[in-house]
């Protein structure tokens, strides 16, 4: 037998999305009681059980819901009559609590500087993993990215070992270059991230644009892009920068949080 909690160590571990369902509270006749758990995986796969039949099924295609939204994600209490509503022999009552433990999404921080250096604690304190980029070593050392994940001294794509580049991945470009900041946008543009911003005034941005039409790249891509980067809060500082930023990130995973299904009649 697969102890529960080995196993959400392991899972752990390995970064890999899952939930904890817990049953919290029972009424009457049920498959289970309190304190049953059961594991659920991104895919549905299971590792425990509370109770089989219907009332598990309810529960997983809520919780694979849920993952759904990666970083996004947060717990919900749900509760079943497992006879009028699930349709069940049982007829009494369950309540399960599902509790997301997701890997914090990766931010990728393009570029070293006063911006990034605001960025990365604020946005380590709300939930993302910072990886910081730039070919400098002064720019890209602990001392100065304590609370960064990860250091990365190479802005080519191909040198970022075990980065994933997927939409659960969120990219900032804010580097001290802009011909640096075009090569990251185009190494960037074509995957499908959760987020990907660009550091900059709307004429480098209209510049961007225009560079990049004439090099055969999609603008349908290109308008995917958030820049000017940020919210418009008349940020002005690197620290102002920094919140308007990082703002903008928790807005776009909040959005990305899908809407909870509400168990069947």
């Amino acid at each position: 037998m697969v102890d529960v909690f080995e196993e959400l160590i392991r899972l752990r571990r390995e970064g890999r999305a899952c939930a904890l369902a817990t049953v919290v509270r029972t009424a009457g006749s049920t498959p289970r009681k309190s304190a049953a758990r059961m594991i659920v995986l991104e895919g549905g796969e299971t590792v425990g059980t509370i109770g089989g039949g219907r009332i598990e099924k309810e529960v997983i295609d809520q919780t694979v819901a849920l993952l759904a939204g990666g970083g996004a994600a947060r717990p919900l209490l749900l509760r079943y009559h497992l006879t009028h509503e699930l349709a069940m022999c049982c007829g009494g009552e369950m309540e399960v609590f599902v509790e997301p433990l997701v890997p914090e999404p990766p931010l990728i921080v393009c570029g070293g500087g006063h911006v990034a250096r605001a960025v990365v604690p604020l946005a380590r304190s709300v939930g993302f993993s910072p990886i910081v980029v730039d070919d400098l070593d002064e720019l890209a050392s602990r001392e100065r990215f304590p609370d960064a994940a990860r250091l990365i001294d190479s802005f080519d794509v191909r040198d970022w070992q075990d980065v994933p580049l997927d939409d659960h991945t969120y990219a900032i470009i804010v580097t001290r270059d802009h011909a640096q900041d075009q090569a990251l946008v185009e190494q960037l543009i074509g995957y499908d991230l959760a987020y990907l911003g660009l550091i900059g005034s709307k004429r480098k941005i209209a510049l961007f644009a225009e560079r990049l039409a004439h090099k055969g790249f999609d603008p349908a891509r290109f308008s995917r892009l958030h820049a000017p980067i940020g919210l418009d809060i008349g940020a002005d500082a690197p620290e102002e920068i920094a919140v308007a930023i990082v703002a903008e990130l928790i807005s776009v995973r909040a959005a990305r949080r899908p809407p909870r299904v509400k168990p069947a009649p």
